[in-house]
C-alpha cells in the first residue's frame, strides 16, 4: 500500500468535521477520532507496519502513551520485534505502583509512542516522567501530527518528531 493510500483509508475512517475542543485547549473543526483506525486490526496493522522504518536504529524499548498509543505501540513492537512499555498518565496508587508497564526502561534508549499530536504536550509530559526514572529519549513517534506547534515544541526539549502522516498530507488526499 502507498504512502497516499494508507492516508486515504485512515481520512476515510477517522476524518470528522464539527466543533472540537483538543487536549491542547485549542479548537479545531476538524477532527481525526483516533479510535476509528485505532479498533479496525487491518487498518492498524498496516500503519504500524508503515511507521516501522521511522522507529530510529538503536532504540530499544517502544514506550505507548495512555490511552491512544496503546494500540499503536502495541502493533508496532509486533512489526519491530522491540518490547513495549505502556505508560500512564499517572503512577497508579495501587498494586505496582507504576507510571510504565511492561519492559523497563531505565537505563534504555526508549521512544516514545503516540497517536496523534498538537501540541505534544502530553508527549513532553510522559517524558519528563519517563527520564526522571532513567529512559533516554531523543525521539517520539506519531501516527498524524496535526501540525500545530507539536514538533516545535518537543524539539526545544531535545525530542524529534517523526509522524507518519501530517494533517497536510490527510487533507490533500480528500
Amino acid at each position: 500500500m502507498t504512502h497516499r493510500e494508507l492516508a486515504r483509508r485512515i481520512h476515510a475512517a477517522s476524518h470528522l468535521t464539527g466543533q472540537f475542543t483538543l487536549r491542547s485547549g485549542n479548537t479545531a473543526t476538524e477532527y481525526f477520532d483516533k479510535y476509528r483506525f485505532e479498533s479496525d486490526p487491518v487498518l492498524l496493522d498496516e500503519i504500524a507496519a508503515a511507521m516501522a522504518p521511522l522507529v530510529p536504529a538503536g532504540t530499544q524499548v517502544l514506550a505507548g502513551l495512555e490511552m491512544g498509543g496503546i494500540p499503536v505501540v502495541t502493533a508496532l513492537g509486533r512489526h519491530t520485534g522491540l518490547p513495549c512499555a505502556f505508560v500512564r498518565k499517572h503512577a497508579k496508587a495501587y498494586g505496582t505502583c507504576r507510571l510504565a508497564e511492561g519492559a523497563q526502561v531505565a537505563g534504555r534508549r526508549v521512544a516514545v509512542v503516540e497517536d496523534v499530536v498538537t501540541s505534544g504536550g502530553q508527549i513532553l509530559a510522559s517524558t519528563a516522567e519517563l527520564r526522571a526514572l532513567g529512559a533516554r529519549i531523543t525521539t517520539a513517534v506519531c501516527v498524524i501530527d496535526r501540525e500545530q506547534g507539536g514538533a516545535q515544541g518537543l524539539a526545544a526539549h531535545g525530542i524529534g518528531l517523526a509522524a507518519l502522516l501530517t494533517a497536510t498530507d490527510l487533507r490533500d488526499t480528500a
